[in-house]
């Protein structure tokens, strides 16, 4: 045996093993939400929220955070189960469609939240973002939030009217426990969230409505937030230099990795 070459090698490989064994798998969901529209060639394709979507719509940026963090990425194209959340840490439902997003949408049934439930009862990490109530289906998605103390309300936080009037849309974020560097963040239109039982504010607006809530559910938890606000047109230098959504976007996904159990 070169023992020369194994000690050279050694350390590359205890790396590895490490990064392997205890990576953490951020699923994001294409199956609730799974919004089309023709490309410049013609051919139907997904464009909104996907992890490779470098447009202001994708989560590139937001997806690049989770591997800073130390996780690894993936996406789920079916109805979520126990058996195919297996190794997941954290699963993200964001903006479920609507029938003027989808021609035949994919809605949150009963089944699923006995699935979802029983996987963050042991041990998940659900990730649920809202929108305005014109544009995500918030009556199912509700059913689901419902589920751990949960409401996403028909109504509209930080409405911005256009470019001029950003600071309709900031929140200062100095002191939370999630925002470790961000101060102030961007977000608009909005939903605020009610919440009961084992849920908690984690982040109220300006106005003091409830934006960002977290619950306790069994040994998991979940994360609920009245908008998908970090997609890459307001993390990628966009917004005035005040708002520090890029900042948000790494204390977010390291708050989350922080939180989650052991990979199952």
């Amino acid at each position: 045996m070169n023992y020369k070459l194994l000690m050279i090698a050694l350390p590359a490989i205890i790396a590895g093993s490490y990064s392997s064994v205890n990576a953490q798998k951020v699923t994001l969901d294409y199956y609730f939400n799974h919004e089309v529209h023709k490309a410049a060639s013609g051919k139907i394709e997904r464009y909104h929220y996907l992890w490779d979507g470098k447009a202001n719509s994708g989560f590139s940026i937001f997806g690049d955070a989770f591997k800073r963090a130390g996780a690894t990425l993936d996406t789920l194209n079916h109805a979520p189960t126990i058996s195919n959340l297996k190794g997941t840490a954290i699963y993200i439902i964001v903006d479920p469609d609507t029938e003027k997003e989808s021609p035949d949408p994919n809605y949150i049934g009963q089944k699923d939240i006995n699935e979802i439930a029983a996987w963050v009862k042991s041990g998940g990490l659900l990730v649920m973002m809202a929108n305005d109530s014109a544009n995500v289906e918030l009556p199912h998605f509700n059913n689901l939030a419902e589920k751990f103390g949960m409401h996403f309300n028909n109504d509209l936080q930080n409405h911005v009217i256009n470019d001029d009037h950003f600071e309709d849309g900031a929140i200062i974020t100095t002191g939370n426990p999630i925002f470790k560097t961000a101060g102030k963040i961007f977000m608009k239109d909005a939903c605020s969230i009610s919440i009961t039982g084992p849920a908690k504010s984690a982040l109220k607006n300006n106005n003091g409505a409830v934006i960002i809530a977290v619950a306790k559910y069994g040994k998991g938890t979940v994360f609920a937030v009245g908008d998908p606000w970090l997609y890459d047109e307001y993390t990628n230098g966009r917004l005035p230099a005040s708002f520090e959504n890029d900042k948000a976007a790494n204390d977010v996904a390291g708050w989350l990795i922080g939180k989650v159990s052991p990979v199952k």
